[in-house]
């Protein structure tokens, strides 16, 4: 119950000191990833989740003599990182939903145009049966429609809210054929077989590169992390011996700092082998970063221990 109303206070100081329209976009966002959390909660458990590292942090950094600048910005970069890959991931997810859901849209949508449906009808009558995100997103232009929105900004509307370029392109040719007169079914039968074997294509070319993948992902979470850790290995060893040095616990941070870059980066070369688009390798990148050196830094502190340095 506490914890319940820290939260609510927090959220409030939320609403009343950030913009309005930082927080609407910030929960579109959200609504978009299929969060269905009101934004400033969500950020006042961010906030006290990151207050709580820090003090877990900032102890175990005195008990077993971590470095407490690093600690300090794990703590505070740790949980809005797993938010955001938390949203991608989700983001990605409903894309993909729509993206399969979009051919048998588009086919069931040219066949009730074949028997003398108008287009405006059709989409009403699918909205009504179908289910997903593709279909929620259908009906709320259906509805905006009937609000009294203009049909072609409405669709326009909620292509942008699909975030998806095969069906910016698809719905781009809809509407321009729409608007031309022509055979509107035929079309949208021959767009939709386009976009299944799009989807075909991404499937395969995912299937193709996994082994590429893989050895990303052991080169970033054990190859590196293990390899490095050795130098925090090797920095004990001499310390034990007296002789410890400046140049040796730099080389210890910049070892972890090349652990983070090395990682970032397989996160956003596997974005591009997978997709072709780096900023798709973020949600990569992000988990990639944090195992990586996680080990590293287990490694690199306790490995001493465990050789009986």
């Amino acid at each position: 119950m506490i914890l319940k109303d820290l939260i609510q206070s927090i959220s409030q100081v939320i609403e009343d000191k950030i913009p309005e329209k930082y927080l609407v976009k910030f929960q579109e966002i959200l609504l978009a990833s299929r969060i269905f959390t009101v934004a400033s909660q969500i950020l006042a458990q961010l906030i006290l989740v990151v207050f709580i590292l820090l003090i877990v942090f900032t102890i175990s950094s005195l008990i077993f003599s971590f470095d407490l600048i690093i600690s300090i910005v794990f703590a505070i970069a740790i949980p809005p990182s797993l938010l955001t890959g938390f949203i991608i991931i989700k983001s990605e997810q409903r894309a993909e939903e729509i993206e399969k859901a979009s051919p048998d849209f588009l086919r069931q949508l040219a066949s009730m145009l074949r028997v003398g449906m108008s287009f405006e009808n059709a989409l009403d009558e699918l909205s009504k049966y179908g289910s997903g995100p593709m279909y929620d997103e259908i009906k709320r232009a259906v509805v905006e429609i009937k609000m009294g929105r203009e049909f072609n900004e409405s669709i326009q509307a909620m292509v942008s809210r699909l975030k998806s370029e095969n069906l910016e392109r698809t719905f781009k040719i809809i509407l321009e054929a729409r608007k031309s007169g022509g055979g509107l079914a035929d079309i949208i039968d021959a767009v939709s077989e386009d976009l299944r074997a799009i989807i075909v294509l991404k499937r395969e070319r995912r299937s193709s590169v996994m082994m590429a993948v893989l050895f990303l992902v052991i080169s970033a979470v054990i190859a590196a992390p293990f390899a490095l850790g050795m130098v925090g290995i090797y920095s004990s060893f001499m310390t034990s011996l007296g002789k410890g040095s400046e140049l040796i616990e730099t080389s210890k941070i910049a070892a972890g700092s090349y652990i983070v870059i090395h990682s970032i980066l397989a996160g956003l070369i596997i974005g591009l082998v997978m997709y072709g688009n780096f900023k798709r390798g973020i949600k990569f990148s992000i988990p990639l970063t944090i195992v990586a050196y996680g080990i590293f830094f287990i490694i690199s502190n306790f490995g001493s221990l465990i050789l009986n340095f």
